[in-house]
């Protein structure tokens, strides 16, 4: 079984993630702080929302990658990957907008969590279920 579903998913996440992080080299040539955030409440704002991407889309990914390689059903794998793309869209919006709470941060944050809550026990399941045929 080959991962299409996932290989989609993972590579709209690829583009996402590079678009983070051209903001924070666009940042950093307009302030010329080359590293750390040099104070600049701006740079770190956005270093904040490519390094929480990078924190939580590469588990999740995996997740999703093994849970169709098990043979999840196609529509729990578009589901969750789909919706992990929008979480991680919601939040980087919302944290990119203002540190504090934001309505695109908290449902982003909630939304990733439940999908990789929801992923790990679908792949518990999944192996239960291996298990006992």
């Amino acid at each position: 079984m080959t991962p299409r579903i996932s290989l989609f998913i993972a590579a709209l996440h690829a583009l996402l993630y590079v678009a983070l992080a051209l903001r924070v080299v666009l940042r950093r040539r307009a302030t010329g702080i080359g590293v750390g955030s040099g104070g600049d409440a701006g740079l770190s704002l956005r270093v904040r929302v490519h390094a929480n991407f990078a924190e939580y889309v590469p588990l999740s990914l995996l997740l999703l990658a093994l849970l169709e390689l098990c043979g999840s059903a196609p529509a729990l794998v578009w589901t969750c990957g789909l919706g992990l793309l929008a979480a991680r869209v919601l939040h980087a919006i919302g944290l990119g907008a203002s540190p504090g709470y934001s309505f695109g941060r908290f449902a982003g944050t909630l939304l990733t969590f439940v999908l990789l809550l929801a992923m790990a026990l679908a792949g518990l399941w999944q192996m239960l279920a291996l298990q006992l045929v």
